[in-house]
């Protein structure tokens, strides 16, 4: 056996027993991804560390993992953190209330829309997933995406960076996730064009700002992350 194919054996079964953890056996409606980085010093929030320094940046982001998690983990749905490198089974995601996988692919946009059909064929049909690092984002606003999935094929949530902080759907649609310039100011305007291409109905959430770089940063913000 391969040891590519190993690996996915062994995924696949920590991602069997998360779900039979949590009492997924019989699977809820909606699934929520959460798309985390491993917080490794110098691997998360490079733009930010450039101001502030690779220790302080990882700092931010340990913060902006637990303040996600505040406003996720009351939420009555299924609940799924996507790794970056390696599934962690003793962080701050208790097993018992989330379910884990690796995110798979080249880019962010596969690795992004690999998760929405993994999570498709389990099956869920009603599917948001969300970045880490958006202060600002709340519980109300999550469970507003997934209700105007009731009448809509697609939901995103706008940052004021150009990009989306959520991205909702009820079955995966690859062509939203492909050939789109990432980390950019033109990524939501992309994915909007594209969703009028194929004729599918949207709906938008507020729009909130993403916390990449130290302009960023709200007083308010600054307080809570940089103490």
């Amino acid at each position: 056996m391969s040891h590519k194919k190993s690996c996915q054996i062994q995924l696949d079964i920590n991602l069997t027993k998360n779900k039979m953890q949590i009492g997924a056996s019989e699977l809820m409606e909606k699934l929520l991804i959460i798309f985390v980085k491993n917080p490794k010093i110098g691997k998360v929030k490079s733009r930010l560390a450039k101001s502030i320094g690779d220790r302080k940046a990882l700092s931010v982001y340990k913060k902006l993992l637990r303040r996600t998690k505040e406003h996720v983990i009351d939420l009555e749905i299924d609940k799924r953190v996507c790794y970056s490198e390696m599934i962690d089974q003793e962080d701050l995601w208790e097993n018992s209330k989330f379910q884990k996988s690796l995110q798979q692919g080249d880019d962010l946009g596969v690795r992004m829309y690999n998760a929405i059909k993994d999570a498709s064929k389990d099956p869920y049909h009603k599917i948001c997933l969300i970045g880490s690092d958006i202060m600002e984002l709340t519980d109300e606003i999550i469970i507003k995406a997934f209700s105007l999935l009731d009448e809509h094929d697609i939901i995103l949530g706008p940052s004021f960076d150009g990009g989306y902080y959520l991205i909702g759907m009820k079955s995966p649609v690859k062509e939203l996730f492909l050939n789109k310039k990432w980390s950019t100011g033109v990524v939501l305007a992309e994915t909007v064009n594209e969703i009028k291409k194929l004729k599918l109905t949207y709906a938008l959430l507020p729009t909130l700002n993403d916390i990449d770089e130290i302009e960023d940063l709200s007083d308010s913000d600054r307080d809570y992350l940089l103490s």
